[in-house]
């Protein structure tokens, strides 16, 4: 998939494309419609995604927690499996907030990229202070020479499927139905940094993981799968936490033992998918207590992993 971030600096072999329009993160069954959608509307043209790094809350809403559900090589990997072939991935700041939303149609979507047809939500809103909508962009789609569609949202037994949605399921502690929303499981990537190595001294060493900007789901034990910088699969129990333990700081980190792996994964990226929640964190009386119950969720996280 090739990535553009400047759609002022376009290649003519990358103009011409079906794009699909949006946050896009988590890109979860939702946006997976849109990208279809735009894919069966000019199935003749390359498939292209347009989106924004960082995400716009990110911009004007800073000091939230992080809330992130695919950062930004997760969501280029995650668009990359849908069979996209474009990916413009516009660098979101100030200034271009201040965009109107005429040039956003006409100067980004039309010159800039040179968009066949668009596909988006039917809530897609953009430009300065979010001030155009849908009915302006089918105006001006249209008057421009631009294809249109306007996709329904995908819709369950809970409602309609979103971003928010999926965040909350994580923080409520359902990884189970995060995977369902998404289609597929919900993954943590980051480098594996040194901790404390007090892991190994009880027998369970840990790869730890900074959560940065990912969403902190919520906190406790998870039967996972690993998968490491060399493409291979791993079963694995991890805690998300405190660790209140062994640790009186605030900071909640990622940490998973991987089943039967006895190799140096410091400085390399790898990539945790959540596939069950097992229970909550607690603090036990000391190491003993903790030992002990680390033995039994990696018992269980190896039960239902198969």
């Amino acid at each position: 998939m090739w990535i553009l971030h400047d759609w002022r600096t376009v290649p003519p072999d990358a103009r011409g494309a079906t794009v699909a329009l949006g946050n896009m993160d988590g890109v979860h069954l939702g946006h997976q419609s849109v990208i279809r959608a735009a894919h069966a509307a000019r199935p003749d043209a390359p498939l292209a995604v347009l989106t924004f790094e960082p995400h716009p809350r990110e911009v004007f809403r800073p000091d939230d927690p992080p809330f992130r559900l695919t950062l930004s090589a997760e969501r280029a990997d995650a668009l990359a499996a849908l069979g996209v072939d474009l990916l413009y991935e516009l660098r979101f700041d100030r200034d271009f907030s201040l965009m109107s939303a005429e040039d956003f149609v006409a100067k980004v979507l039309h010159q800039g990229v040179g968009a066949r047809h668009i596909a988006c939500g039917q809530d897609f809103a953009f430009g300065r202070r979010r001030g155009g909508d849908t009915a302006f962009l089918a105006a001006r789609a249209e008057a421009l020479g631009m294809g249109l569609t306007l996709v329904p949202p995908v819709t369950d037994a809970h409602g309609p499927l979103s971003s928010t949605r999926i965040r909350r399921v994580l923080q409520d502690g359902y990884p189970e139905r995060a995977t369902a929303e998404l289609g597929r499981p919900w993954t943590i990537r980051g480098e594996v940094v040194h901790g404390e190595k007090r892991g190994r001294t009880i027998g369970f060493p840990t790869a730890n993981v900074k959560l940065g900007r990912h969403l902190e789901p919520a906190r406790g034990v998870y039967a996972v799968k690993v998968r490491l910088a060399d493409g291979t699969f791993h079963n694995g129990v991890a805690n998300i936490g405190r660790r209140p333990t062994v640790n009186a700081g605030t900071e909640s980190r990622l940490e998973v033992n991987i089943f039967d792996f006895g190799g140096d994964l410091y400085g390399q990226d790898i990539t945790v998918a959540l596939i069950a929640y097992i229970r909550a964190e607690v603090k036990f009386s000391g190491l003993d207590a903790l030992t002990a119950q680390i033995a039994r969720d990696a018992a269980e996280a190896r039960l239902v992993l198969g």
